[in-house]
């Protein structure tokens, strides 16, 4: 259910933007989105699969620079990433965050204006940062997702476990009254058959 219902939402939103005329391109961490993305007939232009049980940045950042330099050159108006957010081992939810252009809330508004001397200057000190702030947000949406992944495995084979011991529970009261009818009918037998006599 974890990854149906992030795998939903993103198709949701690819079928809206679709039917707005609008060209998508798709980047797929994961063997489940990848599969999943194939079979919706999505352009696929890069993958990763095979991440393992830890995410790691230098793994992440080939398929990732794809996107990034789509939007560089103008090819992409936006980037959106969706991925489970993991909120506590109960719940983790389903998200579409949008990673560039940045928001107005995340930059700041007009208020919010300083003077800086930068070093070599603004535009390449901007450029780095924000190739670095897309790495760490690409890099924090596949741990939440893995921890997710993580904690919905924990709950549901905790719930596994607490059936299999209500099962057991039930089959030993069934197994119990099974032989004290058995026991019952066997004592009943030989009174009978002592009275007989």
């Amino acid at each position: 259910g974890l990854n149906t219902n992030v795998l939903r939402l993103a198709l949701a939103k690819m079928r809206e933007w679709d039917a707005e005329g609008k060209k998508l391109n798709v980047t797929a961490i994961g063997n489940k989105g990848l599969g999943f993305m194939q079979r919706a007939g999505a352009n696929v232009v890069s993958h990763l699969v095979g991440l393992g049980d830890t995410p790691h940045l230098e793994k992440l950042i080939g398929p990732v620079k794809v996107q990034l330099d789509a939007y560089v050159r103008g090819e992409i108006d936006v980037l959106y990433m969706a991925f489970t957010r993991f909120i506590n081992t109960m719940k983790q939810e389903p998200t579409l965050y949008q990673v560039l252009p940045l928001s107005g809330d995340l930059v700041g508004g007009e208020g919010n204006r300083w003077d800086y001397l930068y070093e070599p200057d603004a535009q390449a000190v901007i450029d780095d940062l924000l190739v670095r702030y897309v790495e760490a947000m690409i890099y924090q949406a596949v741990a939440e997702n893995m921890a997710s992944e993580q904690s919905a495995r924990m709950v549901a084979m905790k719930s596994a476990s607490d059936n299999a011991k209500n099962v057991i529970s039930e089959l030993k009261l069934v197994y119990n009254k099974a032989r004290q009818a058995s026991i019952t009918k066997e004592l009943s037998e030989i009174v009978g058959g002592a009275a007989a006599v």
